[in-house]
């Protein structure tokens, strides 16, 4: 039965389904979202209110599970098509504020998480484990796993860099920063890694090795870097089709660069506050910023740099994250979980 033929008869107000990995057209991406509705995931043994207790968002790599840490200590794994609380897992034991959660990208049941308590912890959502744990690593707060999911790396607000394995107890290596470094992303191939700093640029190095990938010129010592924001320079996020890297600034800037000839081919200027989130969608066709300020959630055109929708939302969205295979949102609203995309009556 076609697409089609099983929409035939349904309320036309209704979204049309959407199987996984089926792209929407900028035409019709405002259209489908238009008459969808998001869905809260509360949390009512949450201790801590505002719009930063939920610090951090993160899908496994099939899209079935959708992890949360909070301010309040709290990690939950919640089942994105059962939003009531009993269908999620929590996982005890952090000590301080959950700062950055990300499943094993190889692993759609293995969670790694990072508090200001200074310890990651391993788990394994089936069974509600700590597999594994590695203590002393400073305030943490960003978090990024390699492709191949056989390490990670953990940075903490002194600028020390941590490469972990989910299997070692101790950190394989640490790198001391000079400047401040806010987020790490890695490209696909694991080999090279994304910082972003303090003053505005973004640094790429290789990855076990932290060496400066490309010079200003043959020959020269001085390292190449993207210079792309007129302040400090906050998160940073590939395209899945590797083709432009996102980066997001607290001067409330998006640039997008080519990842070809690491030209800023365009910016997006439509947010309010500090980028603190970039999300693409699975096919990289739409980019989404979140920020502690104002409210709503622009979409973007990632080809022509378009805004093509705007989520309403009650308060600011800090945290944004696509899931992996559908165009389903999450996002933090006044420090709540919700996720716009699900049809709740199919």
């Amino acid at each position: 039965m076609s697409l089609t033929q099983r929409n035939a008869g349904k309320d036309k107000d209704m979204a049309p389904l959407l199987r996984p990995r089926q792209s929407l057209s900028a035409e019709r991406f405002s259209p489908y979202f238009t008459v969808l509705k998001s869905q809260p995931y509360n949390d009512p043994n949450s201790r801590t209110g505002g719009s930063n207790n939920l610090r951090s968002i993160a899908w496994n790599p099939v899209g079935t599970l959708v992890a949360t840490g909070s301010t309040d200590k709290t990690l939950r794994v919640w089942n994105p098509e059962k939003p009531h609380i009993k269908f999620s897992t929590e996982l005890k034991g952090h000590l301080g504020s959950v700062e950055k959660v990300a499943f094993n990208p190889t692993k759609d049941a293995e969670l790694c998480s990072i508090s200001s308590d200074g310890v990651a912890k391993f788990w394994d959502v089936r069974t509600k484990a700590c597999f594994n744990e590695v203590k002393g690593l400073g305030e943490a707060f960003t978090l990024a796993w390699a492709p191949d999911g056989q390490t990670l790396i953990v940075g903490n607000k002194d600028d020390n860099i941590f490469v972990l394995s989910p299997t070692s107890p101790t950190p394989l290596a640490s790198h001391q920063q000079s400047i401040q470094t806010n987020q790490i992303a890695f490209c696909w191939s694991g080999e090279k890694i994304f910082l972003t700093t303090s003053e505005g640029h973004i640094r790429i190095l290789s990855y076990p090795n932290f060496e400066p990938v490309l010079r200003v010129a043959y020959g020269d010592n001085e390292e190449f870097q993207l210079n792309g924001h007129t302040s400090s320079c906050l998160t940073a996020e590939l395209q899945p089709t590797g083709r432009y890297l996102a980066t997001g600034g607290s001067d409330s800037i998006i640039a997008l660069w080519d990842t070809r000839r690491w030209l800023c081919q365009r910016t997006i200027t439509t947010m309010v506050g500090p980028v603190r989130s970039i999300s693409f969608t699975f096919d990289g066709s739409f980019v989404v910023g979140g920020s502690d300020e104002g409210s709503g959630l622009d979409v973007t055109h990632t080809e022509t740099g378009e805004k093509i929708h705007t989520f309403k939302t009650a308060g600011s969205c800090p945290v944004v994250a696509w899931a992996p295979t559908r165009y389903w949102l999450a996002y933090s609203d006044l420090g709540v979980l919700r996720i716009i995309g699900i049809d709740d009556k199919k």
